[in-house]
């Protein structure tokens, strides 16, 4: 039996970008996410810049909370895509409005 995509969002939802204070499930920024019935996961997700001076840490971060959260899980693996661009709108009503417009 592997992981359904809520149960790797909820591991990955343990993650929290530092610069703005929210989880990346609520940001928006992971977009899919699948296990294998060989227990390996793939995490698609995106950043909020290109140019995020925390990319490889954030992406490690990722791969570890998978990692601790669903123990069955033998490999993590994250793929950062940049199509579609992430935007505002695709967060959370709460990340919305708390942020506003300061993204």
């Amino acid at each position: 039996m592997s992981y359904t995509k809520e149960e790797i969002f909820k591991a990955v939802s343990t993650v929290n970008d530092p610069e703005v204070g929210f989880n990346l499930v609520e940001m928006g920024l992971i977009y899919d996410a699948v296990c294998s019935k060989s227990m390996e996961v793939k995490v698609t997700m995106t950043l909020s810049t290109k140019a995020c001076p925390l990319h490889q840490m954030i992406v490690q971060w990722v791969e570890e909370a998978v990692l601790r959260e669903l123990p069955k899980v033998k490999l993590a693996s994250v793929e950062v895509v940049w199509e579609p661009v992430w935007n505002i709108s695709m967060a959370t009503q709460e990340v919305k409005d708390k942020l506003g417009g300061s993204i």
